[in-house]
């Protein structure tokens, strides 16, 4: 079975290398460093599931999540925030972005790993509804 395939977009390299090290094995990474780019890979490469963090300069990730949402190519694609941010106020903006789920800094692996998990497989259910 292929891997799927995740992309992290975030501007801080230790993060990218991070999940790299923590999830590389199962799934397939791709990364990005600033929102521009990482539209562009998610256009490009349609990943199953981005990791994005809202804090970064250019374009922050609500932004980017908003224009991922409003783009019919990467619409269906689950992103998860991710940030250093325990507001709810910005849990509520990312939530309203399109993000499906968010996850604070500094954060339990294990949790990240089951929420990816659990994302991926839903997204595999909704995809066999449709089809």
């Amino acid at each position: 079975m292929e891997k799927h395939t995740i992309l992290i977009i975030d501007d801080t390299l230790t993060i990218i290398e991070l999940f790299r090290s923590l999830i590389g094995e199962e799934y397939r990474i791709l990364s990005a460093t600033n929102g521009p780019e990482g539209i562009d890979i998610a256009i490009k490469t349609r990943p199953d599931l981005i990791l994005l963090d809202v804090m970064m300069p250019v374009m922050d990730g609500f932004e980017v999540c908003k224009q991922l949402k409003e783009n019919a190519l990467t619409q269906s694609i689950p992103v998860i925030m991710i940030t250093v941010l325990d507001h709810r106020e910005e849990e509520k903006a990312g939530l309203d972005a399109g993000a499906i789920d968010y996850i604070a800094k500094p954060f339990h692996l294990e949790n990240v790993r089951a929420k990816i998990k659990n994302h991926l497989q839903l997204q595999e259910l909704l995809l066999k509804k449709q089809g």
